[in-house]
């Protein structure tokens, strides 16, 4: 990426936030001490503040694809890049994200700074490392370890369940602090957890493992498989939607 990456983002202030987001004027926004925002889909079903993986961010194709999909099925997707991301799209200079703690007191900002803009409740959710982020959210909030109202669910798309080749470092200790709904979305041949080893823990009773089929960590199939990448990734998208609609969505809507 180049350093215009965000040059049709448009520049605010914080306190603009909520007059930006009831225009539905400028779904890209720049906002000051927080980052690049884009506003995908109307919110007939849902609000999901949705965070990007360890190497890639909101506008990667991958990316690009579920937030579009997400959107086609009635979830407004608030789609941020984190500060190191955000340097290496300007920058062009690939660099490794921080500590876990310093990510996810940015994400918890973004939380705080859009969970009452909207009439419907906001989600949270992520890519890989956005989706872990996304849980440590909604436990730290329930243990009072963040400050703030409780988060009503969690979507991730390839949980990061340990990293590849090293199936014994779980990074599952904080899930049992989890007591919203949490989706995840997984590619049967994930490196980060396949169904072999997934359906071998012991996860909240409130989580549901949707399994898309011989995909991998993107979603990706074997051509052998027959499978359509851009298929799955709709199923993906369809599965969320249909999870957030059963677990808060005002009835009418």
């Amino acid at each position: 990426m180049s350093q215009n990456a965000y040059a049709d983002y448009l520049p605010i202030l914080p306190a603009a936030l909520a007059e930006a987001l009831d225009e539905s004027v400028a779904p890209r926004l720049l906002v000051d001490g927080l980052g690049p925002l884009a506003v995908v889909g109307q919110a007939r079903h849902g609000r999901l503040l949705w965070a990007h993986g360890a190497g890639a961010g909101h506008q990667s194709a991958f990316m690009q694809r579920i937030i579009k999909a997400l959107a086609e099925h009635g979830i407004q997707v608030l789609a941020i890049d984190f500060p190191y991301m955000q340097q290496m799209q300007e920058q062009g200079k690939r660099r490794p994200p921080p500590r876990v703690e310093r990510t996810l007191e940015h994400f918890a900002a973004w939380y705080h700074a859009l969970e009452p803009l909207g009439t419907l409740p906001l989600w949270v959710g992520g890519k890989s490392m956005g989706g872990r982020i996304a849980t440590l959210l909604a436990s730290a909030l329930h243990r009072g370890a963040i400050a703030g109202p409780g988060c009503p669910g969690v979507i991730v798309a390839g949980y990061p369940f340990h990293p590849p080749k090293a199936p014994e470092k779980l990074r599952l200790g904080h899930w049992p602090d989890i007591r919203c709904p949490l989706l995840v979305l997984q590619g049967e041949r994930d490196p980060f957890g396949t169904r072999e080893e997934v359906e071998g823990y012991t996860l909240p009773q409130h989580t549901r493992l949707a399994w898309l089929a011989d995909g991998d960590h993107d979603f990706k199939p074997r051509r052998v498989s027959g499978l359509k990448h851009e298929f799955l990734i709709d199923e993906a998208a369809q599965l969320a939607a249909s999870f957030v609609r059963a677990h808060g969505t005002p009835s009418g809507m």
